[in-house]
């Protein structure tokens, strides 16, 4: 596969990248040779091989899921909203962002 100059200016555009016309073919090269480093890993033989989220096989350690006071509830919302710059009847207030 190989980009255009059209192609790079799109996905420069899409990644809200200003580029001039000279860049283009430079970065047009290091694309192409980016998708040919992906067209190579397509290449490679996967079936069989379980899928993993890391190369060393490590648990963590788990600690007992229990509730603290204040964070339930526990009758003292005062202290959850002490440090908010505004409150309104123990509630956080916050600028509406949506219409």
């Amino acid at each position: 596969m190989s980009l255009s100059d059209s192609d790079v200016k799109k996905v420069a555009k899409l990644a809200r990248i200003a580029i001039s016309d000279d860049d283009v073919p430079h970065l047009k090269n290091e694309l192409n040779g980016i998708l040919s480093w992906i067209e190579q890993l397509q290449e490679v033989d996967v079936d069989g091989v379980e899928a993993m989220t890391s190369s060393v096989d490590v648990s963590l350690p788990m600690r007992d899921d229990v509730c603290a006071e204040g964070y339930t509830g526990g009758g003292q919302p005062e202290n959850v909203t002490r440090n908010a710059p505004k409150t309104e009847d123990h509630f956080f207030v916050v600028p509406k962002v949506v219409e």
